[in-house]
């Protein structure tokens, strides 16, 4: 067999070990309720959670524990999951901008339960206001 043969079937080897340990560790998207179910069987992935804050009868968002000033890594919200479960949410990793945050009309959440709470260390966001803005601007056009 060529030392060239050899060379490519040991990185096809290598490419497929790789694509094989990658997909085991890859975190996927649940509930509330799975997060847990999995956190009680002793898995510790990570995993995306989809949801929306919580708000008043206004519209105005409720149950996020932010000060700045007092620890400005410390950020504690509520969620609610695409099923309607509401569970506490802690983040030492807040994000930039506390307004945007507010103003999201979904926010992923990327962690693991841990003691009753999903311990989140990362925040996704999606804020509409950013493209509604230029969606008004783009339909006024330009004045004459």
């Amino acid at each position: 067999m060529k030392l060239s043969y050899l060379f490519a079937l040991l990185v096809i080897a290598a490419a497929v070990g790789i694509i094989i340990s990658s997909t085991g560790s890859a975190s996927q998207y649940v509930n509330f309720a799975e997060a847990a179910k999995m956190a009680s069987q002793g898995d510790d992935r990570k995993v995306h959670i989809v949801g929306e804050l919580t708000k008043n009868p206004l519209g105005e968002v409720v149950g996020v524990d932010y000060d700045p000033l007092e620890d400005e890594n410390f950020l504690a919200f509520d969620l609610v999951d695409d099923q309607g479960k509401r569970h506490r949410v802690v983040c030492t990793n807040p994000p930039p901008s506390m307004q945007d945050f507010k103003r999201s009309e979904k926010v992923v959440v990327i962690g693991r339960m841990q003691n009753a709470q999903f311990v989140a260390s990362e925040i996704l966001m999606k804020c509409p206001s950013k493209y509604e803005e230029k969606e008004l601007k783009a339909e006024a056009g330009p004045r004459s």
